[in-house]
């Protein structure tokens, strides 16, 4: 596992979005914006049940993430990892959680009917810092 650079700490806790690029099943990339969290140790993210990224981590653990500064876009982070944990307990909340850091409301507003949220923990195994 690697650690990210305590000098860019403070990126995790900006509203930055991460890009994450997970692998389709022909081995082409998939590549979407994400909220995330830092734990001081994992990335967290967090998506619904069923959509193209959950299937394709749940396929293959492998994952990218890039991590623009949104104050400097010259400063970002390149995270490469896997997935080593995937639940749907908590996630509900970390969602909610999500949507306070990224709107600044309670609730994640964008639930559809019968959603089932995934909560996904990437531990960083390759970092690359610029800026």
């Amino acid at each position: 596992m690697a650690a990210l650079p305590e000098n860019y700490i403070d990126l995790t806790q900006k509203k930055a979005f991460a890009q994450l690029a997970t692998l389709m099943p022909d081995g082409s990339p998939h590549v979407a914006p994400v909220w995330f969290e830092y734990d001081g140790k994992n990335i967290l993210i967090n998506s619904a049940k069923g959509r193209v990224k959950d299937k394709n981590i749940r396929r293959d653990p492998r994952v990218g993430l890039d991590i623009l500064d949104p104050d400097n876009p010259y400063r970002h982070l390149s995270i490469r990892g896997r997935v080593v944990e995937i639940t749907e307990k908590g996630a509900d909340e970390h969602i909610d959680k999500l949507a306070k850091k990224y709107t600044g409301q309670d609730k994640y507003a964008h639930r559809g009917p019968g959603e089932v949220r995934v909560l996904y923990k990437i531990e960083p195994e390759h970092i690359y810092s610029m800026g």
